[in-house]
């Protein structure tokens, strides 16, 4: 009897995979928050979702959209510090979060071929 991995990790990997992604986004973000006339922009986890909950498999070329700030500045740039780091911080525990998920598989399915 075959085991089909996708089926079996479920919606872990491409958790994974998308806040490996907005992580890189969000770190770009912060890198650029001094820089003149930069627009932050962002990846939409509920796209994500929608697309696992139809049945696809998502795209990893997520569709980033520009944020809108709270406060405007006058040199254009749309970064706000603060708020960009507690993303970033909310992200990477989002980020363990989903590792954590994706080991208990594994370790799920490692026991059950072991016979444990």
């Amino acid at each position: 009897m075959a085991i089909k991995l996708d089926a079996a990790l479920g919606i872990h990997p491409h958790t994974l995979d998308f806040r490996v992604e907005r992580s890189k986004m969000l770190a770009g973000n912060l890198a650029n928050a001094e820089t003149p006339g930069y627009k932050a922009r962002d990846l939409d986890f509920k796209t994500v979702m929608t697309q696992i909950n139809a049945g696809m498999t998502p795209d990893r070329n997520y569709e980033a959209a520009y944020r809108v700030p709270y406060q405007s500045s006058s040199d254009n740039n749309t970064v706000e510090l603060g708020k960009e780091q507690a993303r970033y911080s909310q992200n990477a525990m989002d980020y363990q979060t989903s590792l954590t998920f994706l080991n208990m598989k594994i370790a799920g399915l490692k026991s059950a071929i072991e016979g444990k």
